[in-house]
């Protein structure tokens, strides 16, 4: 099976830097953001075993939603100063890698993470239907795309067995899987439908209101009985749904404002990036470059991790290259 890891990087980055206590690195500076989401990552791949692995991050430049909405996310705290400067060090340390990373200015990662996710389970269906007996075609598009985040408005974008959603649970150590009947179980309604249930009850986090006087229990009841905002109004206008008058007119009265929130709520999955991303192998984790880096962060005991995978690697393809030459009849060396 070829597995895409699809990894929010600011949201990780932030559990890190809470996560852990200050530390700092040999010249100085404050690295403990970038040794928290350094171990994640290794675990993940480790736990998650990935074919392909990519990055997305949030730009600092103003997103479409704030050009719709003036307070959206008004009241999210700014980033902390101590955090800022790691944020380009965990760049540094995804590139030392060999993995890619997305971002665009005007959207979100999870609008990245979003067209990502369409591009590839797109790119698959195209070459299933043009290709259907090539076997190289077969291994060449994704099978599973896992999403790692700490945001519950990924969640919409689970699919089948085709799209899950990684989120940690206690700390950096712990974390669930979340299919299709898990995202219900947490939100009350289907993962298509997490738009439609914020555009009725609104997002405190995000800082737009729903529907004045509708809560959550009621989003749910209401979506249980309608299936979709669409149906919703449309239900209401032909007066063939059974609400109580009071509730129908905030519905009626609140029409703009949970348009407005249904738009808000729904991951972008037209971004205007372009996507490619390479099959991942242990041996990038293994690099030159990656094992530098993370000597230049002081971070010795993920250096020594990684080294005795280096070593582990080495001992492998040596095994393998004394077994062919042994199968082919070559004199083997003295070791």
């Amino acid at each position: 099976m070829n597995r895409l890891v699809l990894i929010d990087g600011n949201a990780i980055l932030h559990r890190a830097y809470h996560a852990l206590p200050p530390l700092t690195s040999p010249d100085g500076k404050l690295v403990n953001a970038v040794y928290g989401f350094s171990t994640m990552l290794l675990r993940l791949i480790h736990d998650l075993q990935p074919t392909h692995v990519a990055v997305a991050f949030d730009r600092p430049a103003p997103t479409f939603r704030k050009k719709l909405y003036i307070d959206y996310q008004a009241k999210r705290p700014k980033m902390d100063d101590e955090l800022i400067p790691q944020v380009e060090q965990v760049h540094e340390v995804v590139r030392a890698f060999g993995i890619p990373i997305f971002e665009m200015d005007g959207y979100e990662a999870d609008d990245v993470l979003g067209t990502v996710c369409r591009k590839m389970l797109n790119a698959k269906c195209q070459m299933t239907n043009q290709i259907q007996n090539s076997k190289r075609i077969k291994q060449s598009y994704i099978n599973q795309i896992i999403i790692v985040t700490g945001d519950r408005d990924i969640l919409q974008l689970v699919e089948d067995e085709k799209v899950l959603v990684y989120m940690p649970t206690k700390g950096l150590s712990e974390g669930k899987l979340f299919g299709e009947k898990e995202a219900e179980e947490r939100l009350g309604v289907s993962p298509k439908l997490i738009p439609d249930y914020k555009a009725l009850a609104g997002d405190a986090s995000d800082n737009y209101p729903g529907i004045a006087g509708i809560g959550p229990k009621t989003a749910v009841e209401i979506l249980q009985k309608a299936g979709s905002i669409d149906q919703l109004y449309k239900y209401i206008e032909k007066k063939t749904f059974g609400l109580s008058d009071a509730l129908v007119q905030k519905i009626q009265e609140g029409k703009e404002i949970a348009l407005l929130s249904h738009t808000l709520a729904t991951i972008n999955q037209e971004v205007p990036i372009d996507i490619a991303i390479g099959s991942f192998s242990e041996k990038q984790l293994t690099s030159d470059k990656a094992i530098e880096t993370l000597q230049t962060f002081g971070f010795r005991s993920l250096v020594k991790r990684l080294e005795k995978e280096s070593k582990k690697e080495l001992g492998i393809r040596n095994n393998e290259e004394q077994k062919e030459k042994k199968d082919t009849g070559e004199q083997l060396p003295l070791v």
